[in-house]
Formats: structure tokens, C-alpha cells, sequence
């Protein structure tokens, strides 16, 4: 997405992996740099989007099918590529999106229902966009699963369906860096988010360059 002026990175990772963390410390650390930089989140970042994130992460586990979840997160991503992704760009921000299309590959396209196929197709006609880069911040999925529901919050409906659904999540995501292997970089969440973060900012030095 580059090709629009700006830089477009994208943070992805299980619930509880540190991701939403590390996405803040790199806008805070890039905007000390004297970038000019929008932190935003999925699904929400809009208006609009942000009334579809309560529907989809408040209430029962079972509340939705995974092919109504597909359409909605869909719908919130359309609004927030609108109304904050592109303009941003085009403006020559640094876009840091706090989950991204490859969520939604994973919860509704492969964990959630074998959907894969669907949203993919739903991506190429309604979005049509990838990050320029993709953070993936990996870690065990029993001690990501534990800081996240001692977060206590009432967004926690992908947390109720369990380990099982985070460990399908992490050997999910980490076959998606394998498959997009140009954007992706894996990197280790098992640690202090110091040095969680140093890899981040390692990381994204090149794509730095390349869009400047």
C-alpha cells in the first residue's frame, strides 16, 4: 500500500500476545522521531467501525455465526479503510493498525469455520489492501491467554472460546507469515516488551527507508 505516499504496518498475534503494547511503544517511539503517525485498531478505527466492535466482541461466545462474524468484520474494515486508513496515506502517515485482514483469516477463515476461501474473496472485492508490513508477535498461547483475561474487560468474547482456539490462532498466524513471507516478520513475545520492542523498531527501519 505504500504506492499511496505513506507506510501501512499492521500488528497481529493471539489474544494477550502483547501486540495492542507494542503497536503504542511504536507510535510513541516514531512520533519522537518526528514522524507523523495514526494509531488505529480493528475491528473499529471509524465511527461506524466502532459500534460493529461491540457487537462482535461483547456478548455470548456463540452469539454469531462465523460467517456472520466474516460479514461484519468485513463491514467495520470497509468503514475504517475509508474514513482512516486511506486518507491517512495519502496524506504520507505511518498507519499503525492494531490487527488487520490476516484476523480475520484467521478467526472466521480457518479457527472459527473453514472460511478461508470466503475471505479472501470478501477481501479482494470490499478491501483490496495488505499492510506494507506485518509485525506478528508470537507467544505461547496458555500464558497469553492468562494475561488476557486478567485484563477483565468486557471485550472478551474470542477469549471465552478457550486455549484451543489461541493455540489454532498461533499455528495459524505463523503458516500466514510463512504464505506472505515479503510483509511478514515473526517476533518473539516470550520476553520483556523492552526487548519486544527493540525487534519492533529493528524491524521496521527498512520499510522506514523505502517509504521516505
Amino acid at each position: 500500500m505504500s504506492a499511496q505516499g505513506g507506510l501501512f504496518v499492521s500488528f497481529e498475534g493471539i489474544d494477550g500476545s502483547g501486540k495492542s503494547t507494542q503497536a503504542r511503544l511504536l507510535a510513541d517511539a516514531l512520533r519522537a522521531e518526528g514522524h507523523d503517525v495514526v494509531l488505529t485498531r480493528e475491528p473499529g478505527g471509524s465511527p461506524g467501525a466502532e459500534e460493529i466492535r461491540a457487537l462482535v466482541l461483547q456478548g455470548d461466545p456463540e452469539r454469531w455465526s462465523a460467517e456472520t462474524e466474516l460479514l461484519l468484520f468485513n463491514a467495520a474494515r470497509r468503514d475504517h479503510l475509508e474514513r482512516t486508513i486511506r486518507p491517512a496515506l495519502e496524506a504520507g502517515r505511518v498507519v499503525i493498525c492494531d490487527r488487520f485482514a490476516d484476523s480475520t483469516r484467521m478467526y472466521q477463515g480457518l479457527s472459527r469455520g473453514d472460511l478461508r476461501s470466503a475471505a479472501d474473496q470478501l477481501h479482494a472485492l470490499m478491501i483490496g489492501v495488505e499492510p506494507d508490513l506485518t509485525l506478528l508477535i508470537d507467544m505461547e498461547p496458555v500464558a497469553a491467554l492468562a494475561r488476557a483475561k486478567a485484563r477483565a474487560g468486557s471485550e472478551e468474547r474470542f477469549e471465552d472460546f478457550g486455549v484451543g482456539l489461541q493455540e489454532r490462532m498461533r499455528a495459524g498466524f505463523l503458516a500466514l507469515a510463512k504464505e506472505f513471507a515479503s510483509r511478514f516478520r515473526v517476533i518473539d513475545g516470550n520476553r520483556d516488551e523492552v526487548l519486544v520492542a527493540g525487534d519492533v523498531m529493528a524491524a521496521i527501519r527498512g520499510p522506514l527507508r523505502t517509504a521516505s
